[in-house]
């Protein structure tokens, strides 16, 4: 692995469990070592030396919070290990308690707060220190949704504060999307493709990266020409991507499920490419109706159709009916095959790993 990040950026890991996102988060820590290759940070490689020399600091999934001391106490105690004045540490304290809007529950002890309360003290824990990387493993994963989807944002603002480089690991790839200012997608100790979200979820790299960011509808197809791919089973759609691929090389095209529009064969445009299908199932979602239809013997489109009123959303197709899915030409991407899965045929072993951290 060769990776840079930038200094004041909020940096994501994103990939399944046992991708190796966290063993590089570790290795950045200092709580795991290469085997061969630097971790640099501001240009020093760190490599070798124990977690409690490097500039940095981690906030785990568990709070590890100090249920004997008062939340005051607990972000200071970092400092006081220092011998950092004790004027200092007061001012400091004052300061990172007041940034995560805890500055009323200072005297509190740990077990008289909610779990995002403890998760927000582990955060100032960690800043008051001043680290140059600040490392989160997966902060925000027990806490329940709505108070994760609250704290994603303060944890977002608090970045831009401080303007210390985040490098965050998560599963969850809402998360990454909402926080990031890049996102490394991972995938059997590989980076998949490292891009800001919007590329990520639009434009995709590989089958691997489609299918984690999001719901993706993977359909096989053919580069016909520079300028052209032919889906299998379907029309041959003009397209630019497919100028990075050669003649006859397989691909699949990934056109995501917001995307899509369903109507009866007879109702559909004529303009626009699309294939043909059988409704499997539609589920109510609230905001939406999705879709499912399958269009080949192994190929299944997802769709998802906006609930704009309830008269529209009972004029949508139910199962059974045949129906034709199209979209518009950009919003068709082309993806080759992962790279996990292109690496699986080759038997020869890796076990060098290269890391930089700016």
């Amino acid at each position: 692995m060769d990776l840079d990040i930038a200094d004041g950026e909020f940096f994501t890991m994103l990939g399944p469990s046992g991708c190796g996102k966290t063993t590089t988060l570790r290795m950045i820590a200092g709580f795991e070592q290469p085997t061969t290759g630097k971790v640099l940070i501001d240009g020093t490689d760190v490599a070798g030396q124990p977690a409690f020399k490097r500039p940095t600091n981690t906030v785990f999934q568990s709070y590890a919070l100090f249920p004997h001391m008062t939340l005051e106490e607990n972000v200071g105690f970092g400092l006081k290990r220092k011998k950092v004045p004790k004027d200092e540490i007061k001012t400091r304290v004052a300061t990172e308690l007041e940034r995560v809007g805890l500055s009323r529950e200072a005297k509190r002890k740990p077990n008289q707060l909610s779990g995002g309360q403890q998760q927000r003290v582990a955060l100032a824990r960690a800043l008051v220190n001043l680290p140059k990387v600040l490392l989160l493993d997966e902060p925000l994963g027990a806490l329940d949704l709505k108070l994760r989807k609250g704290l994603q944002v303060q944890l977002k603002q608090i970045q831009r504060d401080v303007g210390i480089t985040f490098v965050y690991v998560t599963h969850d790839q809402e998360e990454a999307l909402t926080m990031s200012d890049r996102i490394a997608v991972m995938n059997e100790g590989r980076i998949e493709q490292c891009d800001d979200p919007e590329t990520v979820y639009e434009r995709p790299t590989t089958t691997f990266v489609a299918g984690f960011i999001g719901v993706s509808n993977l359909m096989p197809a053919v580069a016909s020409g520079p300028g052209e791919v032919r889906i299998e089973d379907g029309p041959s759609v003009p397209t630019p991507d497919a100028a990075r691929f050669s003649s006859g090389e397989r691909c699949y095209a990934v056109v995501r499920p917001e995307k899509l529009d369903v109507d009866l064969p007879e109702n559909s445009p004529t303009d626009q490419p699309g294939v043909d299908g059988v409704v499997e199932s539609s589920l109510y979602l609230g905001t939406a109706t999705q879709m499912a239809v399958r269009v080949a013997e192994d190929v299944s489109m997802t769709v998802l159709c906006p609930n704009v009123s309830e008269e529209e959303r009972q004029s949508l197709p139910g199962a059974g009916a045949r129906v034709r899915l199209s979209w518009l030409p950009e919003h068709m991407h082309l993806v080759a095959e992962s790279d996990a899965d292109k690496a699986a045929a080759d038997s020869k072993p890796t076990e060098t790993v290269t890391e930089g951290v700016n």
